[in-house]
């Protein structure tokens, strides 16, 4: 089998569609398929492409997949024209060079947001005679409606919702990271097939075994108890609501919080943080994705939040906490949120629920008895659900299977 994923973010970049992806595609060629990867120069989140890099066009193979690089105007802005520009960039060089030079694939995966890789995607797989495959992580336009990126109802909602409409019914498969964004496909596309590719984590690469008492003395400077959130400092994140939580908690010299990464929102944080004196936040750098493990498990609860309710949202670091051992403070709605309740593996806060957040965080640093508990059960549960080596085995068997089924009508149903 030939497969291509048409993707503006991946390794090196740190950051949830690159883990995914990246070990996707690593899993198809370790049982004997060939991958294409069709992405970026990277650049994310710093906003800088990385040294070594730049140009129109770099081609690589990073752990026996073909790597093809083309050209994006880089930026961390977050204003509206300059994000644009870096999108349209990407989807420009994308067609010039993947037309050129992409192999012909059996599958095409593209991965949304941004949306606007679809027009890459459609556009190859028309070329290249490919099933196009459209893997929705977030619901777009829907998200950047709730997050006021774009108005309800005006134009570039309407025009969105066009482009979403259209890249769907092209598709050949969508797939979805969560069961409510296949949900909320299906009720609006009840035509077109769809496939839970679920988020999840590489429970060997994350784990309570890798706590160090190095990593642990940069993060507990004096043993207090430490919250650490690792990933993008970005506009959905809303990590402000930290920054609250930890100005009602900074009389508790026992309880110390850190954000590792970096993103768009970082040096306002900093800024808000310095302001207000809040010495129980400490910032880190963004560090390589290799690090991550021995953070998450060297600290003592791990937060996961979001700005607002977003519709399908399960961020990634929600399995990469619980697979680490750690209990989850979860800022979130949804099915992030019924993850954790069925599960005991953490407590959930409403977004904006700052006085639930101080008390959720008080809660967990008083008991450590019940951290542990929690942080077990959160374990137990990736290791049973969400294995990404057993996520990806799942959707690899199910395209074997219509790798030579012609006429879509024998096409099997989705799992």
């Amino acid at each position: 089998m030939n497969l291509a994923i048409v993707s503006q973010y991946y390794p090196p970049e740190v950051g949830a569609p690159q883990a995914r992806l990246s070990e996707l595609a690593a899993h198809f060629v370790n049982h004997g398929h060939h991958v294409t990867v069709l992405t970026a120069m990277p650049n994310y989140p710093t906003g800088t492409v990385y040294p070594g890099y730049g140009g129109w066009l770099r081609r690589e193979r990073l752990e026996g997949v073909e790597v093809i690089r083309t050209f994006i105007y880089p930026t961390k802005a977050a204003d509206f024209s300059r994000r644009l520009t870096n999108y349209f960039s990407f989807v420009a060089s994308s067609i010039v060079i993947g037309s050129a030079i992409l192999p012909r694939p059996d599958y095409l995966l593209v991965e949304s947001p941004p949306l606007f890789s679809g027009f890459s995607g459609t556009w190859l797989n028309w070329m290249k005679g490919a099933r196009l495959i459209f893997n929705v992580s977030d619901l777009w336009p829907e998200s950047a409606v709730r997050l006021d990126l774009i108005k309800d109802g005006g134009m570039a909602h309407r025009l969105a919702s066009l482009l979403e409409a259209f890249f769907y019914k092209n598709a050949w498969l969508i797939t979805g990271q969560s069961k409510s964004i296949l949900a909320n496909i299906s009720k609006r596309f009840p035509q077109q097939k769809v496939f839970h590719l679920s988020n999840g984590v590489d429970t060997q690469k994350f784990g309570p075994i890798y706590r160090t008492e190095e990593v642990r003395r940069k993060l507990a400077t004096n043993g207090e108890c430490v919250a650490l959130y690792a990933g993008l400092h970005g506009l959905a994140q809303g990590l402000d609501q930290v920054l609250m939580a930890a100005r009602m908690l900074r009389g508790d010299k026992d309880f110390s919080f850190t954000l590792i990464g970096d993103g768009p929102e970082k040096q306002n944080l900093q800024t808000r943080a310095r302001n207000d004196g809040l010495t129980n936040v400490r910032f880190v750098d963004a560090q390589p994705a290799s690090e991550i493990p021995a953070f998450l498990a060297s600290s003592d609860l791990a937060l996961v939040i979001l700005k607002i309710d977003i519709p399908g949202a399960v961020p990634s670091k929600l399995y990469e906490a619980m697979a680490s051992a750690r209990p989850v403070v979860l800022v979130a709605q949804g099915e992030a949120a019924e993850i954790v309740q069925n599960h005991e593996a953490g407590i959930v806060v409403t977004p904006g629920d700052i006085d639930g957040l101080a008390h959720a965080l008080r809660t967990l640093r008083e008991n450590p008895e019940l951290r542990r508990t929690m942080g077990a059960n959160g374990r137990r549960t990736v290791e049973r659900l969400f294995n990404r080596k057993d996520i990806a085995s799942r959707f690899r068997e199910y395209l074997e299977a219509n790798l030579d089924l012609k006429d879509e009508g024998q096409v099997e149903p989705p799992r």
